[in-house]
């Protein structure tokens, strides 16, 4: 063995390829962004912070990241590209030094009920081929044990073209594991039918108890009167069993009703086709209302749950079927993968456990993998998408998360901090968004953007180590180190809800009284049982408001003003100033450019690459029909109103001749949450996940209910915003109401009248509660986790 020596003693001249350890982005104007220039260090770990809605989404996600992925997207040949999302380029001037970026963001898994932790992570793909390959008995490929694959059967003649052309007889078979009776679901839905009609009545009285099911409504209930099926004068509970079954379950078949041709349907599968089939969020309140009163959804009895078929739940590998491995706890599933010796599946085994083991790493093992992706918090998505990069031999790449640490209890935080520095120490770029100071510690580099939201961010208040930071006087650098102090009085409960035998996923048959009147934080380690404990335990008909972590649904057109509800009275006050109809003030009806359908721009689509938006030249992007403009309401016109600010509306509305009292509450409330900076017509697409979590915040203040259940309201908000959300937390408790908090925040802790801590772990190590208490109580017992972090918290 020979080894070179070396003959120079003066150290070489650096490689010109290694001068390319720079990120550079100059004159970036994405969304609010101001001509922002800067210089990001490769291989380190890059914290980008600031206030909800200052704009590091906007530099992170929309231009260093969009960039990246468009020039990735464009190796590709144009075929390919057809399949692909189309990107356009980031409004900026110069990139430089961009590497292939993988994104993890805080966009919610699909919420598709057929869609598993397993399905999204591919584990229950890879369980599927062990249990093909060493199931007994056998029962087929890998399809056989899915869930989402029915069962086909085939048989006829087919034509072969082939020569002289002749008819074959064929037969074919797939084996699926789709449970027949639930269809892959693991839950059926009955219908109450006391709530669709009142059987004392017959159709002419008016029987049916639908929402806008009129007795003179000619689509609707004439049909079923009229079809000659039933007797329309008779009272339903008379109806024979012919008579029954056909008003009830009849297949589609063609009548005539007055001349017309309709077609008649059973009141069950068109109901199950008119309201079952919508996205239950996207219903109007009292339609929603009603299907929660009409349908009753209960356990699959033929499958009991596991979506699967009899054949799949009958194979087995040591006494365990793919059903029971997929309800096990990720972390006992893993031990159980383990003890599995079969030499002729082992890369196969390796694959799994190594997918597996993330998931306890990552602090998921407390997960099953047949838990419907819906059900996840946002923190939970998140992680579940970090999971495929761990272990990854990929290096020089650039990671960028979206607030990491959401859903993270304090001790979580350290496991989190640990996984990025090793994503940063195999030689990767790491572009984190947080406001959370633990992460923001352990940066090498800190890009702090401001100094406000909105129009009065989008501007880099600072760039360098965190030491300078804390020094450098901006909004972040002054609230870095504040710790909120325990109260020194709490308030008094005026009354309790009493929880009895909650047993809801993890949760032990516990019992609790929650105070109300006050001010309570519901915590513990991600996984512990909080959100099975307020969401699905707590008493029906207790007046709760209920505002979780659901994304918002909105297109480009849905604006904070029709979000609310505040369009409503503007446009009565604008009619009602100018002698005209409502229609005429919105832009998605009758006072619409007929040019830009109201949109303001307009689209062209240009197949593979991205699509162009052009201001609409007619309306100039006002988005209205000139004639419109011409009406004012003191002294503005629409499109001027939708241009102001909440804080400059809220003035508007409040005195003069544009006085509106039900818009002044509206603009009042979105205040209060902080969002004064929001212009009303802004589309909701560019908003930031903290302000979208306030705005719901804001609608549901309005809402008639004595108790507020709250799922981590400081998502996405800066330390500075934690201050006025507190606040906020006060006034709705001073004014009577009842606030319960599920969070992690110290701050929000410390400042709370009351704690219920769960624990003491996750999964099956939880469900149970280990402390009740004030904060002050739990500080000076430190029995539990929460009580050790919170102590340090408030330096106790």
């Amino acid at each position: 063995m020979s080894t070179a020596t070396r003959t120079d003693t003066d150290s070489p001249a650096a490689h010109v390829a290694d001068s390319h350890d720079l990120i550079r982005v100059h004159g970036a104007r994405e969304n609010n962004l101001k001509d922002v220039s800067i210089e990001i260090p490769k291989r380190r770990l890059t914290v980008f912070t600031g206030v909800s809605g200052s704009g590091k989404s906007s530099l992170v996600f929309d231009t260093i990241a969009a960039e990246s992925q468009r020039l990735i997207n464009e190796t590709y040949s144009t075929f390919v590209q057809g399949f692909m999302p189309t990107l356009a380029r980031p409004e900026v001037d110069v990139l430089e030094g961009l590497t292939t970026a993988i994104i993890v963001d805080q966009q919610r898994l699909g919420a598709d009920p057929r869609s598993t932790v397993g399905t999204a992570t591919d584990a229950n793909a890879m369980l599927r081929i062990l249990f093909s390959r060493l199931g007994q008995p056998h029962i087929g490929s890998p399809q056989a044990y899915s869930f989402n694959v029915p069962t086909v059967r085939a048989s006829g003649a087919i034509t072969v073209e082939r020569g002289a052309r002749k008819a074959e007889r064929a037969t074919f078979t797939r084996i699926g594991g789709m449970c027949t009776r639930c269809e892959g679901r693991g839950t059926i839905s009955d219908l109450d039918l006391t709530q669709l009609y009142d059987d004392s009545k017959s159709l002419s009285e008016g029987a049916f108890t639908i929402p806008g099911w009129k007795s003179d409504s000619f689509w609707t209930v004439r049909v079923y009167a009229e079809s000659g099926f039933v007797d329309p004068n008779k009272p339903i509970r008379e109806y024979t069993k012919k008579e029954l079954q056909d008003f009830l379950y009849k297949e589609p078949t063609k009548v005539k009703v007055d001349g017309v041709n309709l077609t008649y349907e059973g009141l069950i599968p068109k109901i199950q086709k008119s309201f079952l089939s919508k996205d239950r969020e996207a219903m109007q309140p009292h339609i929603r209302a009603f299907v929660d009163r009409a349908v009753t959804f209960t356990t699959c009895p033929e499958c009991d749950g596991t979506r699967l078929s009899e054949g799949a739940r009958s194979s087995k590998i040591k006494g365990i079927s793919i059903a029971d491995a997929c309800a096990m706890q990720i972390s006992d599933l893993a031990e159980w993968v383990r003890g599995l010796d079969e030499p002729s599946v082992a890369p196969l085994l390796a694959k799994l456990l190594h997918s597996l083991d993330s998931f306890v790493e990552i602090g998921l093992g407390y997960l099953s993998l047949e838990r419907p992706s819906g059900t996840l918090s946002g923190g939970e998505a998140q992680r579940v998408k970090m999971i495929r990069h761990l272990g990854s031999s990929l290096t020089d790449t650039t990671y960028v998360f979206d607030e990491p640490t959401i859903g993270l209890h304090p001790h979580d935080i350290q496991r989190m901090n640990d996984l990025l520095l090793r994503l940063r120490d195999k030689g990767n770029t790491v572009l984190v968004v947080e406001h959370k100071p633990e992460t923001i510690a352990i940066a090498d580099h800190v890009v702090d953007l401001g100094p406000g939201a909105g129009t009065a961010g989008g501007t880099v208040c600072f760039e360098g180590t965190v030491e300078g930071l804390r020094a450098s006087g901006t909004i972040t650098g002054r609230h870095f180190d504040d710790r909120a102090s325990l109260k020194e009085t709490v308030r008094k409960p005026t009354g309790k809800l009493e929880i009895r035998g909650a047993d809801t996923n993890n949760l032990r048959n516990v019992d609790v009284d929650i105070p109300l009147g006050v001010l309570v934080v519901v915590t513990g380690v991600a996984g512990s049982g909080k959100s099975s404990l307020l969401h699905g335990s707590l008493p029906a008909g207790a007046g709760v408001v209920s505002v979780d972590q659901g994304a918002i649904k909105g297109s480009r057109r849905s604006n904070p003003a029709t979000y609310t509800g505040l369009l409503d009275p503007i446009r009565k006050a604008f009619a009602k100033a100018n002698g005209v109809k409502p229609a005429l003030f919105s832009a998605n009806s009758e006072g619409a450019c007929p040019n830009c359908n109201g949109a303001g721009v307009i689209y062209t689509d240009l197949a593979m690459m991205a699509g162009v938006a052009t201001t609409c030249e007619e309306c100039e992007g006002k988005r209205f029909q000139a004639s419109v403009l011409e009406y004012h309401l003191g002294g503005r016109d629409i499109s001027e109103v939708l241009a102001m600010s909440v804080t400059e509306a809220e003035k508007f509305f409040g005195a003069g001749e544009a006085r509106t009292p039900a818009a002044h509450a509206v603009l009042g409330r979105l205040a209060d949450v902080g969002l004064g900076y929001l212009s009303l017509g802004q589309p909701l697409t560019t908003l930031s996940g903290g302000e979208r979590q306030r705005l719901k915040l804001a609608t549901h203040m309005a809402e008639k209910g004595g108790v507020y259940v709250l799922d981590e309201p400081t998502t996405g908000l800066h330390l500075a915003d934690v201050e006025q959300l507190l606040g906020l937390l006060d006034r709705l408790v001073d004014s009577g109401k009842s606030v319960i908090v599920i969070e992690h925040h110290q701050a929000v802790m410390a400042h709370a009248d009351w704690i219920i801590d769960l624990g003491p772990g996750a999964g099956h190590d939880g469900g149970r509660i280990v402390f009740e208490g004030t904060p002050a109580d739990l500080v000076a017992a430190r029995s539990t986790l929460t009580g050790q972090h919170l102590a340090a918290y408030v330096g106790a």
